[in-house]
């Protein structure tokens, strides 16, 4: 059967008029939206653990909520989890005893689709299957009210795709949440090609009701966080896959140098490799193979042997013996300083400054001539190049060159990092090992690499971070909200880059292009331009 295109344009612009006339009650000023948020009837169609999730907090704000699954005792496992858990929360204090029965009492479990129907908002998670996911909502259309809001809390599929069948794909959004839903307090509200503007108001503010910070994104692969999320686990995996350092070292300097709760292998055990490396390939091919986000087998291999993480009990680490955690290929510096000449590269001012700073609170002191003497470790502070260019570049002794990571200071005792150059002694690597570790401050030993660890990881983080803000996918803000409260960073990562200062951070990526010419490291124009007008990542244009 065909349809003329002037049917196809009446038959839209019937259904859109349908639409905005029924939820003209939602845009009539933010206290009538208030009142329709507090009153709303939520249903949620998937009782696995972020259906559960959802839930559960919806309850918990005085929501009264329709939990259907397909398989009706999967409501009923999951409305006995939820009680179990408020009990638990009562028990602690965190409300009363009274307060968790009202809350279990306004979940319901359903076992068909019909029992939506009087739903304000339905909620799917389900499989991610886009056909059967589709399927679902055209159930769903047939049921629930023309006003009805209808979203998808997927993680990797397409809004505009999962609404491209629906009879008013305005209704339609994603509204995707993080695991463990209650402690993850944030939410991406996603917009599709067809998303209206009072569909997604909507949902921001019932985020609020619900205690979530609701973050704005257009509809592409990865949306906010996952897209985010790349430049952490693919760069760690390039690090290794180069032959840099092993997966503890790489953890330990991200947790002990850059901060971060959990390094790149750790956090890949715990999510699991049968979750993240599909992710991982998913969003590379929906970016056309872009190289920042490329892939590594490592991780495929691991896969494909069943060394999945946590679940398995094997991962980058034995779960039977957590003694692996601490162990490392590249040594950790030990040796005990004596006195002996060090000479610093004035190369790049600015890091030779903080290493002075480092050194005259040690009491070590420095030659000040022009050029190292002939027994003198030579210091260099490269920024995103490796120790053997600075040795080149600069006409030094490569057997005597050591360069050490400068990147975010060397405050409150963190990891310092060096690296030799392959032709640097045994007696010039021990001398600076214990050069920068005479405070007792640890000390980690690559191989010669552009960038170090922390260098690459954070450049790569926030240029990432920056072409979302290019691009238009979420805003400054909406983005270094969503990457703190969905990835548990310790700063945003534009504001990361700001702290770090963004003609550091490009300074760090044309070195790493200039090693590797890997395009995964080209700067985008946010941050160049940012940085050479000396602005905010934050600031939009």
């Amino acid at each position: 059967m065909s349809c003329s295109v002037p049917a196809v344009a009446s038959r839209f612009a019937r259904c859109a008029s349908a639409w905005v006339k029924a939820s003209q009650s939602r845009s009539n000023g933010s206290e009538a939206d208030m009142k329709d948020v507090q009153d709303a009837k939520i249903g949620i169609v998937g009782a696995g653990a972020m259906g559960q999730g959802i839930a559960q907090i919806a309850a918990m704000a005085g929501l009264e909520v329709r939990l259907m699954d397909v398989n009706p005792a999967a409501s009923g496992r999951a409305v006995a989890a939820i009680g179990s858990i408020l009990d638990k929360l009562a028990a602690k204090g965190k409300l009363s005893s009274e307060q968790a029965q009202e809350a279990l009492h306004r979940i319901h479990p359903e076992d068909s689709i019909g029992a939506l129907s009087d739903c304000d908002l339905v909620v799917e998670a389900i499989v991610e299957k886009l056909d059967v996911k589709r399927s679902l909502f055209a159930q769903l259309e047939e049921v629930v009210r023309d006003d009805a809001v209808l979203a998808s809390n997927t993680s990797s599929l397409s809004i505009t795709a999962i609404a491209a069948t629906c009879r008013l794909p305005e209704r339609v959004a994603g509204y995707h949440f993080f695991n463990p839903v209650p402690l993850m307090k944030v939410v991406e509200v996603v917009r599709g090609l067809r998303s209206s503007d009072t569909t997604i108001d909507w949902l921001v503010s019932l985020a609020r009701q619900l205690g979530h910070t609701a973050v704005r994104c257009r509809d592409m692969p990865g949306f906010i966080v996952n897209h985010a999320g790349r430049a952490l686990n693919t760069e760690g995996l390039c690090i290794v896959q180069e032959g840099v350092t092993d997966e503890p070292t790489v953890d330990v300097i991200v947790r002990e140098q850059m901060g971060f709760r959990m390094g790149p292998f750790e956090l890949l055990d715990l999510t699991g490799l049968d979750v993240s490396h599909p992710v991982m390939e998913s969003i590379y091919r929906q970016f056309y193979d872009e190289p920042r986000f490329r892939p590594s087998p490592i991780t495929a291999i691991r896969l494909a042997g069943g060394m999945l993480g946590r679940k398995s009990g094997s991962g980058f680490y034995e779960y039977a013996d957590t003694s692996t955690m601490s162990k490392s290929i590249c040594a950790q510096g030990t040796a005990q300083w004596s006195t002996a000449p060090v000479w610093v590269s004035h190369r790049h001012p600015d890091e030779a400054r903080r290493v002075l700073e480092l050194l005259r609170a040690l009491d070590v002191e420095v030659e000040t001539s022009s050029e190292p003497s002939d027994n003198a470790l030579i210091v260099v502070t490269p920024l995103g190049h490796d120790a053997t260019t600075c040795a080149i570049s600069e006409e030094l002794d490569a057997t005597r060159v050591v360069a050490v990571d400068t990147l975010l200071g060397f405050g409150n005792g963190s990891r310092r990092v060096i690296m030799p150059t392959p032709a640097t002694t045994e007696e010039m690597l021990t001398r600076a090992q214990a050069l920068f570790g005479i405070d007792g401050a640890p000390v980690s030993t690559l191989r010669d690499s552009g960038g170090f660890v922390a260098q690459r990881m954070i450049a790569c983080i926030v240029n990432t971070a920056c072409e979302i803000a290019q691009k238009r996918i979420g805003t400054p803000e909406d983005i270094d909200a969503a990457v703190r409260l969905g990835l548990g960073y310790p700063r945003g990562p534009l504001a990361l880059g700001d702290h770090i200062g963004a003609s550091r951070i490009l300074a760090v990526l044309k070195g790493l292009l200039d090693v590797y010419g890997d395009p995964r490291y080209r700067p985008g124009v946010w941050l160049s331009r940012r940085a050479e007008l000396n602005l905010s990542l934050g600031f939009s244009d």
